[in-house]
């Protein structure tokens, strides 16, 4: 119980620090430099230039109710609980701020567009490690991949962010600023992809070779798991075996030496795995973000 309690505290403690970057990205590079900010934060920058006396962070929060509701009844009454603190923290944080700290745009719209692209994708990545987003884009996203299980959540939700910036620069005619919203939002989805994915990534090695019992022999001296696979050459129907084995990044000098020791000959492809799970790796629920 104890264990379960300081597990929830820790994650709504990345969820509120998550969104105070999130907001403070918006206030202090977005908004002072004139980067629109993609998804309903965009969306809400737009209505609030029209209609100033909407705040954004209002409107973010009613425009958010419809996808919640979907996302409810795709992923349960938990992402209820932790995103809707996500965006209620963000939200509140976004028309807060202005008003503690008066901020100040950048001589440098470049540099505002890359720091403030970092500093939302590290925040967004917080809350998706453990599961919560901040509605909009990030729930967007998080729905379709269940639909799409092989697009990282970060390209899925540039793909939604580019379609609200491209209606952005069509509306205003803001074509530079739009130029430069897109490079903020490549950014973000850099960094949001390397909060969620970077300390798992894993490599995954195949190995074919007419020798394949005397590496395999070696490669379990270093405590890989490895699965073993009857194979056939497609052209001189010799019998192989293939071995399948994943690793981390850093063994892999090791591997390709003792591979390369017994069997100068041996067909080996080493591609990256964006998720493993199982004996050896995280378990699956740590790898569902």
């Amino acid at each position: 119980m104890k264990s379960k309690v300081i597990s929830n505290v820790r994650e709504y403690a990345l969820i509120l620090v998550g969104s105070i970057l999130y907001a403070l990205a918006f206030d202090w590079l977005f908004v002072p430099n004139n980067i629109v900010m993609g998804g309903l934060t965009g969306l809400g920058q737009t209505v609030n230039h029209i209609l100033p006396f909407i705040p954004i962070g209002v409107f973010v929060i009613v425009a958010n109710i419809p996808l919640f509701l979907i996302g409810i009844r795709i992923q349960g009454y938990k992402l209820l609980v932790s995103s809707a603190f996500a965006m209620l923290t963000s939200s509140v944080a976004i028309d807060v701020l202005p008003e503690l700290i008066t901020f100040q745009a950048l001589d440098d719209q470049l540099l505002a567009c890359l720091l403030g692209g970092a500093i939302v994708g590290i925040g967004l990545g917080m809350q998706l490690w453990v599961g919560a987003t901040t509605g909009g884009t990030e729930l967007a996203a998080s729905l379709l991949r269940h639909k799409f299980r092989h697009i990282q959540i970060g390209k899925l939700c540039l793909i939604i962010d580019l379609c609200v910036v491209a209606l952005y620069s069509i509306a205003f005619g803001a074509l530079k600023d739009a130029l430069y919203a897109v490079i903020a939002m490549y950014v973000s989805a850099a960094a949001m992809d390397a909060v969620i994915y970077g300390r798992k990534t894993s490599k995954v090695a195949c190995i074919i070779s007419s020798r394949g019992a005397d590496i395999l022999a070696e490669l379990l001296k270093m405590d890989l798991g490895i699965t073993e696979v009857k194979a056939q050459g497609g052209y001189t129907k010799e019998e192989k075996k293939m071995l399948i084995c994943a690793f981390k990044p850093s063994k892999i000098g090791m591997i390709r030496r003792i591979v390369h020791g017994i069997d100068p000959d041996a067909f080996v492809i080493v591609c990256d795995a964006q998720e493993i799970y199982g004996e050896g790796f995280a378990d699956a629920a740590s790898n569902n973000p």
